[in-house]
């Protein structure tokens, strides 16, 4: 018999997993509740897959992993894996599948969720790399939340009556503005010791950065705009080869979902209700060629993803790297914007407690972020446990995305967690801060 002291850490884990996994259940039903049997079948973008392929692909992993391999149980439904196989079907061709249909979807998800508890109860969390930790529940509680966030996406691009409401983000209770100089030195990137740290964002390891700047915030709308007015989207010099192509095939003039009327006025359409621009709102919704012209507008540059992290998780004071830029508390609604609490970025300023010892602000939650990097395995990079989630990926057309968005659940954001995605893409919720080089008399 274990002592009690494990037997009460084993109990706690499986509150903690149950509870994750019942919030990540309750935020699908509400994306998915809130629209009828035609929308949930439509496919409303083609770079999304309509809401009821991501209601029963999110059951089946489910049952996949936890009621099959870690649970032994026999299938629930074993007829329809192919179906739910994001490698064998491309999102366009999703709505031409036998998809279950919303009510079987449903029921089949309930059934699912049902026995993973009943496994979740019955697993002693030890023994076996797959659940030590919890590992294999954490894994499949931040997939069912990244769909969610996806599912959000598909709501945003979704046209017709409004259906999701939240209370509007907070207002900034601090003036923050400028830059912060991170001194030259190591950090230790990536990390080892997050039970739930997913296999891309491992093992940690040393990372000797250069001295740089990284602004205090992530641009804001007011700031994005100033880049519009000075025609930036039709100066052939601010955009690389390939950003300048695709500006044009794509006829990009602006952030997506911005529109501006015949006064001149700007507005921007969120979830289906059309609001006038907010000025110091981190900008959302462009593409990592956007990013990149107006870095090269401003005279700076996007940071590195290894910069990202340094200026996220590194105490200088202390010379400790932490879980997040607040500590290693877990997020907070007075640290980040996080979890859908609000349907859009809160302004600039507005979470001071969730500030980086060295000044930067907002690097959790709002918007994810474009850096400059590539994806790429860290050294010593093994895949686990299986290939398709991060190792199929390395060294494609991809740019690292940081930080989590309004949209992200905490469970599926840290310091260390990285996001990927073509730099043509917008329809996520990503902005971007900037970052330079400094000289030495600067360091």
């Amino acid at each position: 018999m274990q002592p009690n002291t494990d037997r009460s850490h084993t109990e706690r884990l499986r509150d903690t997993i149950a509870a994750t996994l019942t919030r990540a259940g309750q935020r699908t039903a509400a994306l998915t509740d809130c629209v009828d049997e035609a929308e949930l079948r439509a496919q409303h973008s083609p770079l999304m897959s309509p809401l009821v392929w991501d209601l029963a692909h999110i059951a089946n992993q489910e049952e996949l992993w936890l009621v099959r391999d870690v649970g032994g149980r026999e299938p629930v439904r074993a007829d329809i894996d192919d179906l739910y196989d994001a490698f064998k079907h491309a999102r366009p061709n999703r709505p031409r599948l036998p998809l279950l249909d919303p009510a079987e979807a449903r029921a089949y998800a309930g059934t699912v969720r049902e026995k993973v508890l009943d496994v979740l109860e019955r697993n002693p969390l030890r023994g076996n790399v797959l659940v030590e930790g919890g590992f294999a529940f954490g894994m499949i509680a931040q997939h069912e939340q990244q769909h969610d966030e996806t599912m959000l996406a598909t709501h945003q691009l979704r046209t017709g009556t409004a259906v999701l409401s939240a209370p509007t983000p907070p207002v900034a209770t601090t003036v923050v503005r400028g830059e912060v100089v991170i001194p030259a030195g190591d950090f230790t990137m990536g990390t080892s010791t997050d039970p739930w740290a997913l296999d891309n964002e491992r093992p940690a390891h040393p990372v000797r950065v250069p001295a740089f700047a990284i602004d205090a915030t992530p641009v804001s709308n007011a700031q994005y705009l100033a880049f519009v007015a000075d025609g930036g989207y039709d100066r052939r010099e601010l955009w690389s080869e390939r950003g300048w192509s695709h500006r044009r095939e794509a006829g990009l003039t602006a952030p997506q979902f911005w529109e501006r009327d015949s006064d001149g006025q700007w507005w921007r359409r969120v979830f289906g209700v059309r609001r006038p621009l907010r000025p110091e709102q981190p900008v959302v919704h462009v593409c990592w060629f956007e990013a990149e012209a107006y870095a090269k507008w401003a005279g700076r540059r996007l940071p590195t993803e290894a910069e990202w992290e340094k200026a996220a998780r590194y105490d200088p004071d202390t010379g400790r790297t932490r879980a997040y830029p607040w500590g290693d508390a877990d997020p907070g609604p007075e640290h980040a914007n996080l979890g859908q609490r609000h349907l859009e970025p809160a302004d600039i300023g507005a979470y001071p407690a969730g500030a980086s010892p060295a000044g930067v602000h907002q690097l959790i939650g709002d918007v994810w972020e474009w850096t400059s990097s590539g994806f790429h395995p860290y050294p010593g990079f093994r895949a686990f446990p299986y290939r398709e989630y991060s190792e199929v990926f390395f060294g494609g057309d991809y740019r690292v995305l940081r930080g989590g968005s309004f949209g992200t659940d905490p469970v599926a954001c840290r310091g260390t967690f990285r996001n990927w995605d073509h730099p043509i893409r917008r329809q996520i919720f990503a902005g971007f801060r900037l970052a330079r080089t400094v000289g030495p008399e600067e360091a």
